[in-house]
Formats: C-alpha cells, sequence, structure tokens
C-alpha cells in the first residue's frame, strides 16, 4: 500500500509484504493442499505426498478428529514439538492454546470440519521470565480419511521470534474462516455446459412395398410340414457265425 508523505513524496507501506515473507511456509502448504485438491472439495488423506511440502515438514502437521471440536496431532513436525518441549503426536491441538483460546479453537475445528471450511489463526504467544514475545500463524485445512469422511485436517504452524522457555501457548488475536462449497460450486461447470446436446432425428426412410402382379401369378400354395417319418422296428441283431469251409453241391 502507497501513501503520500508530508513532503510530497511516495511511502510504501511494508507491513503487509513483511508479514507475509515471515509466513512463507504456511503458503506452501496453502499452495500444495490446493494443488492436491484439483477442483474437489476436499482431498484424501492417502494424496498427501511428504515430498510435496518438503521445506515445510518441520511445521507441518495431520489432525484426527476425536470429538466435537477436538482434534488429537497423528503426525507433528518437529517445530511443534520444540514449542511444547516434548512429543506432541496424539496430543490435541488445543494444548497449544490458552484456556482463553480453547473454546474458540474448538468452534473453528467444527467450522473446519463441518462446513467444510479452510481457517488461517493469528496468534500471540504468552510472555514470561524466559519466554519472549512470538506471533504465530495457524494454518487448518480440510481432508477426507480413508473412509470418506472429513475427520482429518492438514495444518502448519509457524512462528517469528525465539522459542524461549517452553512449553509457550498462545492466544487468537484474529481468524479467517473460509467455506469451501461455494469456492467448489464455482468451480463445477455450468448445467447447460455439462448436459448433452439434442441430437437431431435421424431421417427414416418407409420401406419400398414391391406391388404383386395378380393376373399371371398364382396364389401361393400353403406350407405344409412333412408327415414324421416311421421308422421300421428292428429285431436283435444276429451275430454271423463262422464261413464254412467245405459245400455241398448236389448233381442230378
Amino acid at each position: 500500500m502507497s501513501q503520500n508523505g508530508g513532503d510530497g513524496r511516495t511511502v510504501i507501506n511494508m507491513a503487509g509484504f513483511v508479514s507475509q515473507a515471515r509466513f512463507t511456509t504456511v503458503q506452501e502448504v496453502e499452495a500444495y493442499w490446493e494443488a492436491i485438491r484439483g477442483g474437489r472439495l476436499v482431498p484424501r488423506r492417502s494424496d498427501i505426498d511428504p515430498r510435496g511440502i518438503e521445506r515445510a515438514l518441520e511445521y507441518a502437521f495431520i489432525l484426527e478428529r476425536v470429538a466435537p471440536g477436538i482434534a488429537r496431532m497423528r503426525i507433528a513436525g518437529s517445530h511443534l514439538s520444540d514449542l511444547m518441549g516434548m512429543e506432541v503426536r496424539g496430543m490435541p491441538l488445543s494444548a497449544f492454546m490458552t484456556p482463553q483460546g480453547r473454546n474458540q479453537l474448538g468452534e473453528v475445528l467444527e467450522e473446519v470440519f463441518d462446513s467444510p471450511a479452510k481457517a488461517t489463526l493469528e496468534l500471540i504467544a504468552e510472555r514470561g521470565i524466559g519466554k519472549p514475545e512470538i506471533e504465530a500463524r495457524l494454518l487448518l485445512l480440510p481432508m477426507k480419511s480413508d473412509l470418506g469422511d472429513i475427520t482429518r485436517v492438514l495444518g502448519c504452524l509457524a512462528t517469528t521470534g525465539e522459542i524461549g522457555r517452553a512449553p509457550r501457548r498462545f492466544e487468537i488475536t484474529g481468524s479467517r474462516v473460509t467455506p469451501l462449497l461455494g469456492d467448489f460450486m464455482k468451480n463445477e461447470p455450468a448445467e447447460e455446459e455439462t448436459a448433452p446436446k439434442p441430437r437431431r432425428p435421424e431421417k427414416i426412410e418407409a420401406p419400398r412395398v414391391t406391388p404383386q402382379v395378380t393376373g399371371l401369378s398364382e396364389s401361393p400354395a400353403p406350407f405344409r410340414h412333412a408327415p414324421p417319418r416311421r421308422e421300421a422296428p428292428q429285431g436283435p441283431k444276429l451275430r454271423p457265425g463262422p464261413r464254412p469251409y467245405l459245400r455241398v453241391v448236389e448233381d442230378d
């Protein structure tokens, strides 16, 4: 955004660009999710290939919905374990939030799963002794499980600043939830484009009938089946005897 300075010079506000540059890993994960989505409502969990987000793996995670407003971590990058000072696999995502932020996070998770929707949360960490100020951005992107229900989330949690003494927990300072159904319907082709065009009826010619000349023609004889052929009864078969060597001839 540009503004006019008091001396007539143009001053460019770089705050927005700096904010985006600090969370490039979040943008990479979202771009990858959009790519594997491929025009569908949401992608499947099996579509995820870690090589596609190799530079953001330490900030990425996968959630599983276990109850309304609660999702636990099935896979988590090393940066999330550094923030908590322990292994976070199996822990709920709400463990990263202050008590005041957990209810709000639960409401956002319900929208992500049920709408479905993608969500971006702006966070700030609690400050204390050995705990410097940290800003963070949390990205939540819904996915289908192998059973076809939307119970998985591809997420990314990126922070700026020194972690300090763990564990670090965050408050939610802003959120943006974007339902995906409207976006999905816009990408769907229009009904008139998808409907097949009506085919023109083919011209069917009536068969030609050859007129019969009745003056010299004879009426056709009716077809009659031949009588069934009767076979003569067969007697028992006689086996020929041995051929005689001598024959008697009488001469008068």
